[in-house]
């Protein structure tokens, strides 16, 4: 047991198996890049969108799949069963008419191991036509939505470009809520000029949203990005292990108890990270980090109701 209310056990407790992430690529851009609602993006996201593990939007979603299934051959257990996850990772995964993204996730979910549709996407690209649809196929197989959130902080987000305010996250997650569609927030540890105090209000906000589960991820610094440039100069700097670590032990020792924690950290693609070099190495840090949490006592649970947030 982790000392945390983990993906894998959540996961087994629901589906009586383990479950794979198969990512994927709809090709379908982000309005934050394009024009749309800003320009340029993030200054943290790179070319590929942030689906840099998936294939590319060439193949169709079946040979996607396929491709992916090859991947992760070799971890597949051989006495347990398992299924997958179909994930929409890359850019923004409902950005687009709502007949094209019917399409796309109705092909993943035709496949018979896939067990969860999950699409990650921003909280301004969920208009009431794909809440509705995303509510139809919702009765079909499992969906969730993964929201960029990264940070509560208004300058923290202004810094990196997010590109929408606070409030439309909360609206996101109402509609949503409303759909009986489960939110996963993704929260960036390490962003510039965030420290703990910054990392736990956007844990209280978290706690006040009653969100399903969160990814906690290190802020990676990845070539060809303006945060790359920024790193470069000397303006922001890479944590290092030890500051993540408390960073990461803070946010859980706050998280509500009934969160599910998908993710506690995450490695870049080799071929762009550019700092913090350390997180190359995803099972050592992980296993890092689990033995950290044991020996430290560090336990997921405050609870958020009794704590008013």
């Amino acid at each position: 047991m982790k000392p945390y209310r983990s993906f894998d056990e959540e996961m087994k407790r629901q589906f009586g198996k383990k479950l794979y992430r198969l990512s994927l690529n709809g090709g379908l851009g982000c309005p934050n890049r394009e024009g749309g609602f800003g320009k340029g993006g993030c200054i943290f996201c790179s070319e590929g969108g942030s689906g840099d593990f998936a294939a590319g939007n060439e193949y169709s979603i079946t040979e996607q799949l396929v491709q992916a299934k090859a991947l992760i051959a070799r971890k597949l257990p051989k006495r347990m069963p398992y299924g997958y996850v179909a994930y929409f990772q890359a850019y923004t995964g409902t950005y687009g008419p709502v007949e094209t993204l019917e399409a796309m996730f109705v092909e993943a979910m035709e496949d018979e191991e896939v067990e969860v549709l999950s699409i990650a996407t921003r909280p301004d690209c969920l208009p009431k036509e794909t809440v509705a649809l995303l509510a139809r196929l919702n009765k079909r197989k499992p969906v969730w939505v993964e929201l960029g959130l990264q940070t509560a902080v208004p300058k923290t987000a202004a810094f990196i470009r997010r590109g929408y305010p606070l409030s439309c996250f909360t609206e996101a997650r109402k509609k949503l809520f409303k759909a009986k569609i489960p939110v996963i927030a993704h929260v960036i540890l390490g962003l510039p000029g965030e420290g703990k105090e910054e990392v736990l209000k956007t844990i209280a906000y978290l706690n006040g949203q009653h969100i399903e589960g969160i990814k906690l991820q290190l802020l990676h610094i990845l070539e060809g990005t303006d945060l790359a440039d920024l790193y470069r100069e000397g303006a922001v700097k890479a944590l290092s292990f030890e500051e993540y670590e408390e960073l990461l032990f803070a946010a859980l020792m706050r998280l509500g108890p009934k969160t599910v924690v998908h993710r506690i950290t995450g490695d870049g693609p080799k071929r762009l990270l550019l700092a913090p070099l350390w997180s190359g190495d995803k099972k050592r840090v992980y296993n890092r980090l689990h033995q950290d949490m044991e020996e430290r006592g560090v336990y997921q649970g405050i609870d958020f109701k009794e704590e008013g947030t």
